[in-house]
This record gives structure tokens, sequence and C-alpha cells, in this order.
């Protein structure tokens, strides 16, 4: 299904984010082309494309760390970003890099839950460390989600994580989500990924989104290879449309 273009303005009041008509060039390479998106509040969307078609600059755009040559980005409020690299302080105790910029006293507290809630309860005054990939990814999270985000921007945070791990972080994620309710977009290469977590798949082509598939009605069966056989196929990999499990 080819998204479609929708009205700012009405969307402005359920939207996270509200994109409309983006654009981004280096020099006279166009990478992001009159692109318009919107994700919705407490909506899981995961963001496919191949390697160059403008995944990266679009998080980053939506995370106000590039400027955009044209085109409008309207946030509902607070932007977190969670990187592939969890990029913790080595100096400072896990509170600290949860709590980062905030007022001493109340954001030992806050970073304190924050941790509680990603399974890492009384290691506060822990050093970075003695984390595992993991572990130091559960940190990024908690210093992501402390704040109460309107918009969630995940970079591939699990690129680096082993498969169990990866499928812990997966659940982890959903359920923090789930309780603070912000709108999400996950950047990934993972199909399987994008299948397991998000309520959309979006791909990207050429700079514009050009497929947005609703999850739960793609997979209202139980079947999910139908699903998978198509995004492989959108994305150049050549798969039996129809394949069954």
């Amino acid at each position: 299904m080819v998204s479609r273009r929708e009205d700012p303005v009405s969307l402005a009041v359920t939207c996270a984010v509200n994109v409309h008509g983006l654009c981004r060039r280096y020099g006279e390479r166009v990478i992001i082309d009159e692109l318009d998106l919107c994700i919705g509040r407490n909506e899981f969307v995961a963001l496919l494309g191949e390697s160059g078609c403008g995944k990266t600059t679009l998080l980053r755009a939506l995370a106000g760390l590039d400027a955009a040559d044209a085109g409008t980005i309207k946030r509902a409020g607070e932007v977190a970003v969670v990187f592939q690299e969890h990029r913790l302080m080595p100096w400072l105790p896990l509170w600290a890099n949860v709590a980062l910029g905030m007022e001493s006293r109340t954001g030992r507290a806050l970073a304190r839950n924050a941790l509680g809630e990603v399974g890492l309860s009384g290691r506060e005054n822990d050093w970075p460390r003695k984390l595992s990939g993991g572990q130091a990814q559960r940190v990024a999270l908690a210093r992501a989600l402390v704040r109460e985000p309107r918009l969630l921007l995940l970079d591939e945070p699990f690129a680096a994580l082993d498969a169990l791990t990866r499928i812990k972080m997966h659940a982890l994620v959903k359920e923090l989500v789930a309780r603070h309710h912000p709108g999400v977009l996950l950047v990934t290469h993972d199909v399987d990924e994008a299948i397991a977590i998000a309520d959309r798949i979006l791909i990207m082509r050429h700079g514009r989104i050009a497929v947005s598939l609703d999850v739960a009605a793609e997979t209202e069966n139980g079947n999910t290879a139908c699903l998978r056989a198509n995004l492989l196929n959108e994305l150049g990999v050549d798969v039996p449309r129809f394949a069954h499990a």
C-alpha cells in the first residue's frame, strides 16, 4: 500500500510528529524528496530501506540534529534518541548517565526509577564498564525515557547485540512503549525485527516513503511469512510473494 498525503493541520492533534514536504540535499544529491509522514502518539513505526536511501538522514532531521532544506517538521513535545552505540559517559555512574542534564536531586530519583524499569534496579551507582552490551543499551533506553518524550527515535539500537539479547530487548522496548506512550520510529535493516515489534512498517525508496503496511492487518491470520516475503521483495530480495510457513 503506497502512503498517502494527509492534511498536516488535522493530524497535528494526534501525531507525535508530523512531517510535510521534507527535503534534504547534499550538494546536487537529493536524499529526502518532499517526504510526508505522520507518526501517531503511542504508535510504533519501523523504517526499512536499502543503505543510502535516507533513513538515518530522516531520523536526524526528526531529532533536530540536521536542518531540512525545505518542508516542515511539527513535533508534539520532547524528542529522545537511542543510537546503535549506547554513548554512555564512562566517568559517570549509571544514575548520572540517565539523569544527564537534569537537576541532581530530582534527576537521581527519576534515574533510579528508570533503571528499575529496564531491569537494573539497585545498580544506579555502578560504572558503565561493568555492563554487558545489552545492559548498556538498557541504560540508554532509561536515559531516553526518563524525560517522558513524545517521540522516541531508535537508530538500529539492537544491531550489535546477540540474537537472544536482541529478542529480550524487543520485549522490553514494547513493554516500555506501552507504559510511556511515545510515538516511536525504529530505523532497522532487519525485516524480522520490524515485524516482531512494529505496528506499522514503512519502506523508504528514493527519498520518499514508498510503502506503508499495517502489521496487524497484514498478519491477521497469524501468518507472517507472506508479509515477510512481500517486504523482502520490496527491498529487492527475490522471495516468492505468497510463501507459507
